[in-house]
């Protein structure tokens, strides 16, 4: 049998349509996005995750040219919001605005729906920031050891809120009562917003709030802070002293980063990287973060994968030792 042999004309049609094909994948990756992005975040309206995310949102809707819609799925320590996502299209058209439980969730919740490691591909480190022990300005305590003394005469009395199980405010407080030695009791809510409207009425005794959420009712005068969470003070709280300064070790910081399902293709990753990055340096964007304990990273992606890799490490063998377990 005789090879089959191609004239040049047939391979000048292979090099035409390999063209064509290459040219349609460049049109397809430029013309994204052409429709809204959904940005999900997993705690309810009101606290410090969704300030940032709707902040954030407006600048992105501006560098991308489509609307950027925060979509608020709270419930399970984040579980919820974070799993809708898992189990979105790989497009590019549907992110999540990730927090300190998206570290700690695979340490503390044995039967996830999705696999951390596996599910999401990285987009941006936002920022990091301390959380804030507060109270009502009429709250007896006034210090760190007066919450601590408090709470060692009588056992599982005080009571301090959270976002939800899983959340930088619910471990907070679990290493506070480790560190410390004493018992309090956790009350947690479907965001930081429900959390922080009891404990300005009166069903909760304190929280350790992000900064976020905290910081314009610090402002107000409604909450008095006691103590930072970071190993020293806040340069935007520079009067309130650092936690660890009277619980030796205690060391907490929340963050903010955005994941997009795996297999989101890599072009689109790096055309939201860069207007995530261009919307967290904008004036606006400074204004309403930095004030509030917030200090901007907005890396590449890989700052934000090798990031929370360490906090997940980290949380696993605190959450082990001390034997932390979801309320």
């Amino acid at each position: 049998m005789q090879p089959l042999r191609f004239g040049s004309g047939f391979t000048r049609l292979a090099a035409w349509a390999a063209a064509a094909w290459l040219s349609a994948g460049a049109a397809l990756a430029a013309a994204y996005p052409d429709k809204p992005i959904r940005l999900v975040v997993p705690f309810a309206p009101g606290g410090g995750t969704d300030l940032i995310a709707r902040t954030l949102a407006a600048g992105m809707s501006k560098e991308l040219g489509q609307n950027v819609i925060v979509d608020n799925k709270p419930g399970a320590g984040t579980i919820i919001g974070t799993d809708a996502v898992a189990k979105s299209p790989a497009d590019g058209y549907t992110l999540v605005i990730a927090t300190f439980a998206h570290a700690v969730n695979p340490s503390l919740q044995p039967r996830l729906p999705y696999d951390t490691d596996k599910a999401f591909a990285p987009v941006a480190l936002i920022g990091k920031g301390p959380n804030v022990l507060v109270v009502r300005p009429d709250s007896p305590y006034r210090s760190v050891r007066d919450v601590i003394a408090a709470a060692k005469a009588s056992p599982g009395k005080l009571t301090y809120a959270s976002q939800g199980n899983g959340t930088s405010a619910h471990l907070a407080g679990e290493m506070f009562t480790n560190l410390a030695k004493v018992e309090m009791t956790h009350v947690p809510y479907r965001g930081a917003g429900p959390a922080l409207t009891d404990l300005l009425g009166g069903q909760v005794d304190m929280i350790f709030g992000t900064a976020a959420a905290v910081s314009t009712f610090i402002d107000s005068g409604k909450l008095r802070p006691l103590a930072v969470t970071t190993a020293a003070r806040s340069p935007s709280l520079k009067d309130v002293p650092a936690l660890a300064d009277t619980v030796p070790g205690y060391v907490v910081e929340s963050w903010y980063g955005l994941y997009v399902p795996a297999g989101t293709p890599a072009d689109v990753i790096a055309r939201l990287n860069a207007a995530t990055r261009k919307a967290a340096q904008t004036d606006d964007f400074r204004k309403k973060v930095e004030s509030e304990g917030l200090v901007i990273s907005a890396g590449p992606p890989a700052e934000l994968d090798a990031y929370v890799r360490a906090e997940e490490a980290r949380w696993r063998k605190v959450v082990k030792e001390n034997n932390v377990k979801p309320d």
